[in-house]
């Protein structure tokens, strides 16, 4: 009985290369002749399996050791056709080689082919057709078993693409499965279209291995890839295909779910695999807790690519962990816009301070006593080329994380006292501005501030008494060494000594006595909880802390002998209440919003006596565009 053909099917299911190869090596014909006598007695012993096949392509003689590897015997294999036998006719290009065989055209074909026994056992077996010598019609046919040497690669295989920890599918094979599933004929002919991907990272997996040691780290992966499986086999009983778990290396793994039907899906899976982590985990007398993070990500097949899929979800993935950690988080487009954007800046912001895209407006700092103007807090703006124009929030914090801070740090306080001394210079009638300008507290630990001070003072000619340097209240309070001595040595030299925001950092007051500062400037947070205007109806009255809170900290600042300046000042019923408890300077959109030098110059040229009373409550004074 002959065996029958199941078709060139992959040797293992994570196998999708193709399995059938063939090559054709055109030789040259012969002179006609004869077989030789001996042919039938060599034939017959051959152990290799043969048979010749005629011009119709058919069996005209088999051997014993095809019978044998067919089944049924060599008899019952004449008169069979033989591309029947042996599925020579399941691939166009195959079929095509074998037909240009038997009409003699001097052709050579070489293939696998996969063969389905009579007990239900396959084989893979090559298989050899040529042209019988001496140019007699039809062809020899000759057949190997492969088999041993296609399970060799099949394991081989195995242990290349899988884990030896978890035994899941590895980084290799995983994006193999991505790859495939993202090919437009995965996802046209049929399924949804859609990819979806969780990537999870365990939290706090290295205290594991660093304490308790790699073999225990090794089960517990061991263990949590067993959980991860158990959970994508659930899923896949009321869906059409079980999700995909591979380690992607240390304490990473992934879902792949192909022809994903939506974020609901992935929600669900993610959601599952966090609760499968939950429970302790008892390992060689160990009992571990861990959770993990997970980032997801769902969309179209269509226009995705492996790289574009793996970045977003390990995107996703570092928000999650930034967000508190056990918990999954979605991929967002715009927050993801927005983090690209952030990166576009982080890379440009050196050169750009090289390439003076940098520019300084100013705020005015008005007496609160007598509607003045005493000095302006320099604040910096980048005319970005893509972006257009930043406020500092976009930027500044970006800045202190590369250490970029220093150089526009120290050019901010070049241009910022240059230009003070330029207004000395043109209003030499006029009661001089001071200048106030913002330091990182990187600018400390990583420049000589106090030398880039003095350096920077000297070159402008700019009084030490004229520059103000603010300091946030979280960078100033608990100072010690460098930063402190730096605020010292910046005091003896004259230059005042700021802290912004006051009030919402750590309010140490026991130390802010001890600390070289001449003024605090109370954070916009205090000032908001004065907006109340008596003569608008419906006004809501003001809250009674606020101004006792207010009140409270202008008090101890004067006696500590500090001057006060208000920040946030946006209605004249502020500027009233904060004059009546004794605040020294305000600053706010009631005098000015932040405006460029030439501003700053018409304001001090201009008469004094055309500026309104102090008590008028007219925003007349204002130089900007509210």
């Amino acid at each position: 009985m002959s065996g029958t053909s199941e078709g060139p099917t992959p040797a293992a299911d994570l196998d999708r290369s193709a399995v059938t190869e063939s090559d054709i090596d055109s030789t040259e014909g012969g002179p006609p002749g004869r077989r030789p006598p001996a042919y039938r007695s060599v034939f017959g012993a051959a152990p290799l399996a043969m048979a010749v096949v005629d011009g119709e392509g058919r069996v005209v003689d088999a051997n014993d050791a095809l019978g044998a590897l067919l089944g049924g015997g060599s008899a019952a294999l004449v008169g069979r056709v033989a591309s029947d036998l042996l599925d020579l006719a399941s691939d166009p290009r195959t079929w095509h080689a074998y037909r240009e065989v038997l009409r003699g055209r001097r052709a050579k074909l070489r293939c696998t082919r996969r063969l389905k026994q009579p007990d239900g056992r396959s084989l893979w077996t090559q298989i050899t057709v040529s042209p019988l010598d001496a140019g007699e019609p039809g062809v020899l046919l000759s057949v190997t078993d492969v088999s041993a040497h296609r399970d060799l690669q099949a394991r081989l295989r195995h242990l290349q693409m899988h884990d030896p920890v978890t035994r899941l599918p590895n980084r290799t094979l995983f994006f193999e499965r991505v790859s495939a599933a993202l090919e437009a004929e995965a996802y046209e002919q049929s399924g949804t279209g859609r990819i979806g991907l969780c990537y999870l990272d365990l939290d706090g997996f290295k205290a594991v291995n660093d304490t308790l040691g790699h073999r225990v780290g090794d089960r517990l992966l061991a263990a949590v890839a067993q959980r991860l499986t158990e959970c994508a086999a659930a899923a896949g009983q009321t869906r059409p295909s079980v999700p995909l778990v591979a380690r992607l290396g240390g304490d990473e793994f992934a879902l792949l779910v192909e022809d994903s039907t939506g974020t609901d899906q992935l929600a669900d899976l993610a959601e599952c695999a966090l609760k499968a982590l939950q429970a302790p985990f008892d390992l060689a007398g160990h009992r571990l807790n861990v959770s993990a993070s997970i980032g997801v990500v769902e969309r179209h097949a269509a226009g995705t690519t492996a790289t574009g899929l793996m970045q977003a979800a390990d995107t996703t993935l570092y928000w999650a962990k930034v967000d508190g950690k056990d918990r999954w988080t979605l991929f967002d487009p715009e927050r993801n816009a927005h983090l690209m954007t952030r990166q576009a800046l982080a890379s440009t912001l050196r050169p750009a301070i090289e390439r003076g895209e940098f520019r300084l407006d100013y705020q005015p700092l008005v007496g609160m006593s007598d509607g003045r103007l005493r000095g302006v807090e320099a604040l910096v703006r980048w005319d970005h080329p893509r972006f257009g124009l930043l406020s500092p929030n976009r930027f500044v914090a970006l800045a202190e994380e590369d250490g970029s801070i220093v150089p526009l740090g120290r050019w901010v306080l070049a241009t910022a006292c240059r230009q003070a001394r330029q207004w000395q210079l043109d209003n030499p009638d006029e009661e001089p501005l001071f200048v106030s300008v913002n330091v990182a507290v990187r600018q400390v630990w990583d420049s000589d501030l106090v030398a880039d001070v003095a350096r920077i003072l000297a070159e402008t000619g700019l009084p030490p008494r004229l520059l103000q340097l603010e300091l946030t209240e979280s960078a100033v309070m608990g100072s010690a060494g460098r930063p402190l001595q730096a605020l010292q040595a910046l005091s003896e030299m004259g230059v005042g000594i700021a802290i912004d925001d006051f009030g919402t950092g750590y309010s140490n007051l026991a130390y802010l006595s001890r600390l070289p500062v001449s003024v605090l400037k109370l954070d916009g947070s205090f000032v908001r909880g004065f907006q109340y205007e008596s003569d608008k109806e419906g006004a809501a009255p003001p809250n009674p802390a606020d101004q006792v809170v207010v009140e409270a900290m202008i008090d101890l600042a004067h006696r500590l002998g500090l001057t006060v300046t208000a920040e946030c000042v946006e209605t004249s019923a502020q500027a009233t209440r904060l004059r009546s408890i004794g605040c020294d300077t305000g600053q706010g959109w009631l005098y000015s919003r932040p405006v460029s030098p030439d501003r700053i110059s018409e304001l001090l040229g201009a008469d004094a006596g055309t500026r309104p009373a102090p008590d008028s409550g007219s925003q007349s004074y204002a130089v900007g565009n509210p």
